[in-house]
């Protein structure tokens, strides 16, 4: 249930920027093999329900990032998110129907390859958040923090149940260890852009503004700030022969992405030193 403060974020906010879909359609898709796992050993019932349960609201968080960042028609996303839960279902009931007579005969390979799915599928679906620090200079934005604390948290005990056990599940050790570093790494990552930019954002809460409001403003002014989104080459500006021919039509500003502070941007234009440039 870590994912309801998320998808109450995503719901009150009506933005999802900076939380991959990628990561929650891999998540979605390691329930089905977690499931397969859980019911052909028959655990018990709780850990039985827990990964349909989870499917279902990654999904959900899975749609709302299509409404909300790629601007998909509310009734599309829902029906391809109910169309991928039925795929999802006929999955994991052919491979139950399939793998729990083989594994009643005594063979456990089929099953183990179905955990290690599951296990791999889980902790690459937290990769995909890297990008988006990479892309925002170790910032996190649009996950919710007790969403990832409490996920942490479950990794992190049920861990600790693997150790108190008489026999260590190797698997659930592995993947529990790799889930507790990367969130980790989200968590140090964020507290570094925060201690880097910690001045900035003094002194914009002095202006009565936000980081964000600064950014912007160096954005509209196409001065360089390093705390700045980096940007897709895509958006780079032209290089190469397309430069040389855009300095022909002499253009005044200059083409180097310095913006004002090219060779001929005079004087009474160039702006004085602000305190974020300080």
């Amino acid at each position: 249930m870590q994912l309801v403060p998320q998808i109450w974020t995503n719901w009150r906010t009506k933005k999802t920027d900076g939380l991959p879909g990628s990561m929650m359609f891999l998540w979605a898709a390691c329930g089905p093999p977690f499931g397969v796992y859980a019911i052909v050993q028959n655990f018990n019932l709780p850990i039985q329900i827990q990964p349909q349960i989870f499917i279902a609201l990654c999904l959900i968080s899975w749609t709302q990032i299509l409404v909300y960042h790629s601007k998909w028609p509310t009734w599309k996303a829902c029906l391809l998110g109910l169309a991928v839960a039925a795929v999802f279902a006929g999955i994991e009931a052919a491979l139950i129907i399939t793998i729990k007579p083989i594994y009643s005969r005594g063979n456990g390979l089929p099953i183990l390859i179905v955990g290690i799915v599951a296990a791999i599928l889980l902790a690459v679906g937290l990769l995909p958040p890297y990008a988006e620090l990479w892309k925002r200079r170790g910032r996190v934005v649009g996950i919710n923090w007790i969403f990832l604390t409490m996920d942490w948290f479950g990794a992190f005990f049920s861990l600790m149940a693997l150790v108190a056990q008489d026999t260590f599940d190797v698997l659930g050790g592995v993947l529990y260890i790799i889930c507790c570093l990367l969130e980790i790494g989200i968590f140090a990552s964020h507290i570094i852009w925060r201690i880097r930019t910690r001045k900035i954002r003094e002194e914009a809460a002095a202006q009565g503004r936000t980081f964000d409001d600064i950014a912007l403003e160096h954005d509209a002014q196409e001065i360089p700030f390093k705390f700045a989104e980096r940007k897709s080459r895509r958006s780079e500006p032209p290089s190469g022969d397309d430069e040389a021919s855009h300095r022909a039509e002499g253009d005044g500003a200059g083409c180097d992405g310095a913006g004002l502070d090219g060779p001929k941007a005079s004087s009474d234009h160039e702006p004085g030193p602000t305190a974020v440039d300080r």
